[in-house]
């Protein structure tokens, strides 16, 4: 059988943030839930679970649309602030391990970044990089494309480590306080 392409836009895979296994304790149901990051735009779910299973933090579970092994129900988008305390620890280490598992999509970043208006260019957006990282970076690429974060970090010293940079910028993004979002989908509030 054939998978079914893509949409775009939808998660394929996430990374277990927080499982609580008789929902939250304002909840009228009681129903094992999890906190999920998507591992493509950093989306921040919450499902129901199938009978009989569970989950624990940084598992990796399929929320696709084929027939999901623990996955039930995607319930909702969350904002940061809806995630458990539990979640919002787990939140940096899922993310980290996330841009470490795709490096070649998220090294890319450093390979394509352009500028966002005629002051500032993307790069800058990453916590750490002003003007003498970017113009390094910059010199550094158009030399040669990098293909690792080791080849970044080879090439542009004294850069403090790629992926902890991604890291804090997806953090920053998810809590909401940004005006560009270059690594995920903004959240936007129900009302």
């Amino acid at each position: 059988m054939e998978a079914e392409p893509k949409r775009e836009g939808l998660e394929e895979y996430a990374v277990v943030l927080d499982y609580l296994p008789t929902g939250k304790s304002f909840s009228a149901k009681s129903e094992p839930i999890t906190q999920l990051i998507g591992e493509d735009k950093f989306t921040l779910l919450e499902a129901t679970l199938k009978p009989g299973t569970s989950t624990k933090s940084g598992e990796r579970v399929y929320i696709g649309k084929a027939e999901r092994e623990k996955v039930s129900l995607i319930k909702s988008r969350l904002s940061f602030d809806e995630l458990t305390e539990g979640a919002k620890k787990e939140l940096p280490a899922a993310i980290a391990s996330i841009i470490r598992s795709h490096e070649e999509k998220f090294i890319n970043i450093f390979n394509i970044a352009g500028p966002l208006n005629i002051r500032e260019h993307s790069l800058e957006l990453l916590p750490g990089i002003g003007k003498k990282y970017l113009k390094a970076i910059l010199d550094a690429r158009e030399a040669k494309k990098f293909d690792s974060f080791a080849d970044l970090t080879g090439r542009v010293p004294m850069l403090q480590d790629p992926v902890k940079l991604l890291t804090e910028r997806v953090l920053v993004e998810l809590r909401g306080d940004s005006r560009f979002y270059i690594m995920t989908r903004p959240y936007v509030k129900r009302y």
